[in-house]
């Protein structure tokens, strides 16, 4: 595993020892704005009781994939507007819920499903990019991305991931569980990747994504941002799409990265998609495979809406929001591709699949009917962002009622979760998921409810 540490410039970083077996010397990753990006890699022993020590602190960690292996799934941690004007405690109710579970039945893995930050508050962090953002698609094309620019975008990404990753709750479990994961559209801006116009093209959008994904590289898959010595997980050696696969006992997690080479034509470029077609080769034969899509897979007839916002005035600005899914009319072709590599996955591979979503704020599940198995997908969002109003949920509902079968033969469908009677469910939530020997269940946590019954996966 690797330890994130950042110091002032001006200050050595902090000895880590594992399992007081001496100390580990750090890699610079990254120095940045006076502050230096250290990583320490580390393993520590498969079994109960395992830790490390850093700057004199202890930290447990549960290593034992045994019989008992508890993992947790979160996504949307934040929401667009007045993220971090909330009192800290209502913000991170959820994460304090899920700090007091761990405490009483440690988890394993913490898997983060997209939008770790929300970053949408760029536009504000200077005036030129403010005026970039109101100006005209004519204006836009034409504005360059000075360097006080660049620095302004950069360091506000590396600034907001600071703020969040420092907030107790957050921080107190992110020492403790080892965390993967895998960016979504608000960890750079909202809909990056949905926009008309040419808007990726241009020169100041450009610049502001580079600067989120060397924030990304930093902040979520702890690697350099030149590229160098990355993860064997990591398929991509050029780095151009990010999607990672680790294996664990009995558990391989995949995810594939639905944004970096997003288009409004296409959710993967040409090297996700060759990416992801390795990274489900040779998995170890007994293993689950847990699939983080980072919008949901299974999802209701978005065709029907997209059709009505095409004809009703000024609500072309939902169309970037549809765009994002699977299920948008421009990606079926697409959608059906992910859907039948599942399928052969499950069929061929002989592998248990079980898909993770979030992006939605909603919590729900599906299923995806093959020959050979049920693949479920379960879907928990938002850990800390609001959640839409129940009307919302209703209208979604209806659509899932509508039905959408994208391979004949082989439905998929939206289910309630145990013990509802609604499909979706609006409140904050976070996801349990829990291996006792071969048998997995899921329960998720919802802000009001409390926790759902068990669902048999």
């Amino acid at each position: 595993m690797a330890a994130l540490v950042i110091t002032r410039s001006d200050i050595s970083p902090p000895l880590l020892s594992p399992m007081g077996t001496g100390a580990v010397q750090p890699v610079r990753l990254a120095e940045k704005f006076d502050r230096v990006y250290w990583r320490y890699d580390f393993g520590l022993p498969q079994q109960a009781g395992a830790w490390y020590e850093l700057g004199g602190q202890h930290f447990p960690v549960s290593t034992d994939f045994g019989d008992e292996v508890g993992l947790a799934f979160v996504s949307c941690n934040g929401q667009e507007e007045g993220d971090l004007d909330r009192p800290i405690e209502e913000r991170n109710a959820l994460w304090a819920d899920l700090c007091d579970r761990h405490d009483l039945q440690p988890l394993s893995l913490l898997l983060h499903g997209g939008d770790q930050i929300y970053a949408d508050n760029v536009w504000h962090c200077h005036a030129k990019i403010e005026t970039f953002q109101k100006a005209s698609t004519r204006e836009k094309r034409a504005m360059a991305y000075s360097g006080d620019m660049a620095d302004a975008v950069l360091k506000f990404y590396l600034d907001h991931y600071l703020t969040v990753y420092s907030l107790p709750q957050i921080a107190y479990l992110m020492a403790r569980v080892p965390s993967v994961m895998m960016w979504d559209d608000h960890d750079i801006f909202d809909g990056w990747g949905s926009h008309p116009g040419g808007f990726q093209e241009m020169e100041v959008a450009r610049g502001m994504f580079e600067a989120a994904r060397y924030a990304f590289m930093l902040m979520q898959l702890c690697i350099a941002p030149d590229g160098r010595d990355m993860p064997d997980g990591i398929y991509d050696r050029s780095a151009q799409s990010f999607g990672w696969r680790y294996d664990y006992p009995g558990i391989s997690i995949i995810a594939p990265d639905l944004r970096s080479e997003r288009r409004r034509d296409a959710l993967m470029g040409d090297v996700g998609w060759q990416t992801l077609e390795k990274m489900v080769r040779d998995i170890p034969a007994t293993n689950r495979v847990l699939l983080m899509s980072s919008v949901p897979a299974i999802g209701p007839r978005l065709s029907v809406v997209e059709a009505i916002l095409r004809i009703m005035p000024q609500s072309q600005k939902y169309e970037d929001d549809l765009r994002d899914q699977w299920q948008s009319r421009a990606h079926r072709q697409e959608w059906r591709r992910f859907l039948e590599l599942i399928e052969n996955l499950a069929n061929e591979g002989d592998h248990d699949i079980t898909i993770l979503s979030g992006e939605i704020h909603l919590a729900t599940r599906g299923v995806f009917e093959i020959r050979s198995r049920v693949v479920h997908q379960l879907v928990a969002s938002g850990i800390a962002h609001q959640a839409p109003p129940g009307m919302f949920a209703h209208c979604l509902g209806f659509l899932a009622w509508l039905g959408e079968n994208p391979l004949p033969g082989r439905p998929t469908r939206l289910c309630p979760l145990p013990g509802k009677s609604s499909i979706y469910v609006a409140e904050r939530n976070y996801l349990l998921l829990t291996r006792h020997q071969a048998a997995w269940r899921a329960n998720w946590r919802l802000e009001d409810s409390g926790l759902s019954t068990d669902l048999e996966i």
